[in-house]
This record gives C-alpha cells, structure tokens and sequence, in this order.
C-alpha cells in the first residue's frame, strides 16, 4: 500500500467512525451543547461539509461536489449560536452530503501522485496547511477533533461509550 492509497483509505474509515458515533442521535440530540459557547453536533456536521469542500476545491477546482445554495451561509463562524434545528439542514440530509463530499475527497488523494504531496498549498491554506500533503492530513484531523466533540456530548446525554 502506497502512502497516497493509505492517505484515501482513512479518509472513508474516519467517516465510519462519526457515523457510528451519531448513529443514535436523534434530532433532538444533534442540536445539545456540551456546555454554553460549544457548537451542537448538528452544526459541526454542516461545518465539516463546508469546510472539506472549501479545502479540496482551493487544492483542485471542481473536484468536489456542489453544495446546495445557501449551504455555507448556514455553517459558518457567524451561525455558531443558532439552535433552531428548522433554520440548519436534518442529520440526514447532512450525512448524505458528507458522504459525498467524502467520496470525492478521497477520489482526488486517489488520483496525486507522491511528488504532489509536497507542492504548496493554495494561499488561504497556507497557515494551517502549508502544503498539498498537509490539506489531505487537515481532512482527517478535522473531522477527528470533532468526532471528539461529539463524543463528549455523547456522554453529556448519557449514551454508550464507544471510544
């Protein structure tokens, strides 16, 4: 296994652990904060569909799909505070699309090539990945570090511990 198709791989297995962390999340559960200021699983989730399309597509234009319009205004720095479920998009909805958007990240890994890995990233990248093979690590990272907010607001409901 090369380090590119390992790259890919774990982008689709980290998906498999949010699903399963939110498997049993009803509606009402997606929109509990852990405590006051922290973001409910609901907007997290839009969040990680906005923010992965914005970062493969300034890598490589059109190769993510399009986001209902609208999409990012929704899930963006400025809608931290909304709790009304009705005013974001269903769980549902949202999974579909980070399914998606999975799907076509891991499809573009797939397709660089290692010398890719090393070129700069794109400037509004730059501070927090300085280059191409950075951007495909953020992926992982970030839905990581809130797969682990969510695991906490699992507790906070009292549900099984799974990690």
């Amino acid at each position: 296994m090369t380090a590119i198709e390992l790259m890919a791989d774990f982008i689709t297995r980290d998906l498999e652990l949010l699903k399963v962390t939110l498997a049993d999340f009803s509606d009402a559960d997606m929109m509990v904060r852990p405590c006051p200021d922290a973001k409910h699983a609901l907007w997290q989730l839009g969040h990680l569909v906005s923010s992965e399309t914005f970062m493969v597509s300034e890598v490589k234009a059109g190769a993510m799909p399009a986001l209902p319009a609208g999409f990012n205004e929704k899930f963006n720095g400025k809608t931290t505070g909304v709790d009304d479920a009705k005013a974001l998009m269903p769980k549902a909805h949202l999974l579909e699309l980070l399914d998606k958007a999975r799907a076509a990240s891991a499809e573009w890994v797939r397709g660089l090539k290692e010398e890719d890995l090393g070129k700069p990233a794109p400037q509004k990248l730059q501070a927090f990945a300085p280059t191409v093979g950075h951007v495909v690590l953020m992926l992982n990272t970030h839905l990581m570090m809130h797969l682990g907010q969510m695991q906490v607001i699992r507790r906070k409901l009292g549900k099984k511990v799974l990690y």
